[in-house]
């Protein structure tokens, strides 16, 4: 594995290293509807003439470790098959390094994936990661490095969560009944009787910007939740992160805005700011952080754009 130093991101792409494709799947990314075609998925990728192995992991943070280990022992390109959360697992390992990254968007929520230019369906997906491979081919892309109190370092490919939506979040993931969606669904009506909002401290390239917020979303890529255009003018190669700010919205006036989201109009909105930076200084009190829709940092967290961190297989 080689690192890629900061300077050398704008730089050509590398070459893609020789040696295996190692793939981490989730079977129960998009609770489950693509699970029957991940024998097709490792033909359509092996068509690139290189050994294919599949990782096994039992678990989150084991899928983490596999794809460390894979990535230190000298594979030539890493794929994951699922979602966002599957796509974020396997970010810990290849960014800021050689190793070229291709998502198989095969979950509830593909958006890393789909901004990066993937097609939706996996199975082109997979034909694009392959003659990717084949004409050993790359494509940089920028990635979010958030920085914990205690230093603990995390990267993410899409927007980082730290307002209403990672609060509704961490509620479900505490709660064991009910399960499946009806879960979360229960978790956004206790929060939204709960809801008030929160003060933060922005720093925004060491500019300081105390504000009472309801959402705020530092954005490398322009959408989560499946396709929720929250950061709507994100871009992932320029360097740079989108934060939108969602200010004191009462319980109607977020219900009225929360499906303009989709379409990227809620930032029309009175009450919600927008910002750009290379690097956001975020802290709150009592508030989880949730990046690519996985569970991340306890604010205070530093955000970096890292420009070209990853190296795309398309």
């Amino acid at each position: 594995m080689l690192a890629v130093t900061a300077d050398d991101h704008r730089s050509a792409a590398p070459a893609v290293p020789d040696g295996p494709v190692a793939v981490l799947a989730n079977p129960t990314a998009g609770r489950g509807r693509h699970r029957g075609l991940l024998p097709r998925l490792l033909d359509r990728l092996g068509s690139a003439g290189r050994p294919v192995r599949l990782l096994e992991a039992r678990s989150a943070e084991e899928a983490e470790a596999v794809c460390h280990e894979a990535v230190t022992e000298g594979i030539g390109a890493l794929v994951s098959v699922g979602g966002d959360g599957t796509v974020h697992r396997a970010l810990q390992a290849v960014a800021g390094t050689t190793v070229p990254f291709g998502p198989v968007p095969a979950g509830t929520g593909n958006d890393f994936a789909l901004d990066t230019g993937f097609p939706a369906d996996p199975l082109a997906a997979a034909d694009v990661i392959a003659a990717a491979l084949l004409e050993g081919r790359t494509s940089p892309v920028d990635l979010g490095r958030m920085t914990g109190a205690d230093g603990t370092v995390r990267w993410y490919g899409a927007v980082l969560a730290a307002g209403f939506d990672a609060i509704v979040n961490e509620r479900a993931n505490r709660m064991r009944w009910p399960r499946g969606p009806r879960r979360y669904d229960l978790a956004i009506l206790v929060e939204l009787a709960r809801l008030r909002p929160r003060r933060y401290t922005l720093r925004l390239d060491g500019v300081s910007h105390e504000l009472d917020a309801v959402l705020v979303a530092v954005g490398n890529g322009a959408c989560y939740g499946g396709r929720m255009r929250i950061c709507p003018a994100a871009d992932l190669t320029d360097g740079l992160l989108d934060v939108v700010v969602g200010g004191r919205f009462d319980r109607r006036t977020l219900l009225r805005v929360k499906p303009r989201i989709y379409a990227g109009t809620h930032v029309e909105h009175p009450l919600v700011r927008s910002f750009r930076a290379r690097t956001v200084e975020l802290s709150a009190e009592g508030i989880t952080t949730y990046a690519d829709g996985e569970r991340a940092l306890d604010l205070p967290v530093t955000i970096t754009a890292v420009p070209g961190a990853v190296h795309l297989l398309r």
